[in-house]
């Protein structure tokens, strides 16, 4: 394995928030979404494969967009599953083994290089081999029961908002979706149940995940600022 690094990038969702659009392919920036957040692991020299999960009635679209921009890296364009968790558990069926996964949302065009090279960083100097990026909330959070009323205002000072990627070591995650069960919001979560530590490193405010036709329009404004 040596220091292969893996990333597994899920785009299976059904989009529901976007009004008829699949996001996944939604133009941005004069092309679709998920070629701006392939690119970036495409130029990261530490990634050595990526594969790329889509739902299946996408996957011939997908493998003509990865065949026409000459992606090197991407291995393998395969069908997700039902839920998150799924999706991910058949791009690591897919993905080659290596030290370290990344999995990232193939809605969260935003991210950049050195934000890479932050997540790399600190999950090699993370006590279980888990890290996932994260931003501080900037808003008071509450904790509302069924009937519409707060129950709780947590110290906001110790709440931050989990974004992708996450990484983990490619051993531990095949473990923690082994053995994991009911549902999960994401990967560190099911890696937190196997009761290891996971660190959290600095993500980006311009790492959003789009899932609604303003959060896409949020990006463009974003993409066009980097040029």
């Amino acid at each position: 394995m040596g220091s292969r690094v893996g990333v597994v990038i899920v785009a299976a969702g059904s989009s529901t928030r976007m009004e008829g659009v699949d996001k996944t392919f939604a133009p941005l920036h004069g092309r679709p979404l998920i070629t701006h957040t392939l690119d970036r692991f495409e130029e990261c020299s530490s990634v050595s494969e990526i594969v790329l999960v889509l739902a299946a009635g996408s996957l011939d679209y997908g493998r003509s967009l990865v065949h026409d921009r000459g992606y090197r890296k991407v291995s393998q364009v395969c069908a997700g599953g039902a839920r998150r968790q799924d999706s991910v558990r058949a791009g690591l069926d897919a993905l080659e083994p290596c030290r370290w996964v990344m999995v990232h949302d193939g809605a969260r065009p935003g991210l950049d290089l050195s934000l890479l090279r932050r997540g790399i960083e600190a999950v090699a100097a993370s006590p279980h081999g888990a890290a996932i990026a994260g931003v501080p909330v900037k808003d008071t959070i509450k904790v509302v029961d069924g009937n519409g009323l707060v129950t709780d205002t947590p110290p906001r000072e110790t709440l931050w908002a989990a974004q992708t990627p996450q990484i983990f070591g490619y051993d531990l995650l095949r473990r923690a979706h082994a053995q994991f069960q009911g549902d999960a919001t994401d990967d560190a979560m099911m890696v937190e149940a196997l009761g290891c530590k996971v660190s959290v490193f600095p993500g980006s405010y311009e790492n959003l995940k789009v899932t609604t036709p303003e959060d896409l329009a949020v990006m463009e404004a974003v993409l066009r600022g980097r040029g």
